[in-house]
């Protein structure tokens, strides 16, 4: 399989992380009512870094070499891995699969915004419009129709400010839309340092480092404050877990990596947005869960979202074609009566004016 020519241009192996994350959605569904969340985290870390790991010594994929390698990999563990993973199981004890889903496939923007900032990549009109569509429709696809109305009416509250301020930031760390925030915004950074990171060791071999050191504490965490972590688990629940650690997180988390090494961090994360809409097909194929009308639009929004955001630079690039090719006919003087003679010519000729000085008639 050669992963190299996805990377020069759209493929349908930059849906293959998003497919697997939305599909294990599915599998994950009833399994974290029969375990605990620390538990559920290390295990969709520590062995899938593993895997990934032996498949890098299989392709003969260098470690790191120095201790700088080893810096950003502990940073990338500690964000992406550790806070990532462990924001994501608490909230999903703590907060409704629709909502907890939207708030976590919203990070898309923070990406953008980080990776306009830091990589100075170009987002144009076309590109934020495309991801505030993409938030609009995972919104439909996730949220419950009655807290529509709960945002209509100023009813909806992360946590209740009355409080002290002590109690209010405990309560605001038991909420789990704050924690599926800390998610996405943790997951969000753990994309932008993955570009650093590739800087100093091979990509799909930082990726299982950081999901081994990720995982590391979250056993540790597990043991210390968890109880009965794999006793109510039943051979389905068993095989929830391998399918969500072997391609949920090991393939999955190896892909996106490997892509977001190179290439556009906005459009790849953008993709984001697929992965509730393959939840709900998946759920509807496997689990008979039908979709709404609303979520139906959600569906063709999302979809609409992601054309948008991955045909911008295309977009772009035939407009400035199209200026460039009026500004060399308006370049070569003397021959630009016969190039004029031409109906084609002359609209571009005449669009190159209108670009060059917006006030000429």
């Amino acid at each position: 399989m050669r992963l190299s020519a996805a990377k020069s241009g759209f493929s349908p192996l930059l849906i293959a992380p998003f497919f697997l994350w939305g599909t294990a959605m599915v599998a994950m569904k009833g399994t974290i009512d029969h375990t605990t969340p620390f538990f559920l985290a290390g295990v969709r870390l520590l062995p899938a870094g593993c895997l990934v790991l032996a498949w890098a010594w299989l392709y003969g994929r260098k470690q790191p070499q120095t201790w700088t390698a080893w810096a950003w990999i502990t940073l990338f563990a500690l964000v992406d891995g550790a806070l990532f993973q462990g924001f994501l199981a608490q909230g999903l004890v703590r907060t409704d699969a629709g909502l907890g889903s939207v708030m976590i496939d919203s990070q898309p923007l923070a990406v953008a915004l980080l990776a306009a900032w830091l990589f100075s990549e170009r987002i144009g009109l076309i590109g934020w419009l495309g991801l505030l569509v993409g938030v609009l429709g995972i919104s439909l696809l996730g949220l419950p129709e009655s807290l529509w109305v709960d945002l209509s009416a100023g009813a909806f509250s992360l946590v209740d400010w009355s409080l002290d301020i002590e109690q209010a930031i405990v309560a605001l760390f038991d909420n789990g839309q704050w924690l599926m925030l800390l998610a996405a915004l943790s997951m969000a950074f753990g994309t932008v340092l993955s570009r650093y990171v590739s800087r100093h060791v091979d990509s799909v071999v930082a990726t299982g480092w950081h999901m081994i050191l990720g995982g590391i504490p979250m056993f540790w965490l597990s043991s210390q404050l968890e109880v009965e972590q794999w006793t109510h688990l039943q051979s389905g629940d068993w095989a929830a877990l391998a399918y969500s650690t072997i391609f949920g997180s090991a393939i999955a988390y190896g892909l996106f990596f490997y892509f977001a090494a190179s290439g556009s961090l906005t459009s790849l994360s953008a993709l984001t947005f697929l992965t509730p809409v393959f939840a709900l097909l998946f759920g509807n194929l496997f689990l008979a869960e039908t979709l709404t009308p609303v979520q139906s639009i959600g569906v063709v929004l999302t979809l609409v979202s992601i054309y948008l955001i991955n045909q911008r630079d295309n977009w772009s690039r035939a407009t400035m074609e199209d200026a460039g090719d009026g500004k060399q006919l308006l370049a070569e003087g003397g021959n630009t009566e016969d190039h004029a003679q031409n109906p084609q010519n002359r609209t571009l000729i005449a669009n190159s004016r209108l670009k060059l000085d917006p006030k000429s008639k």
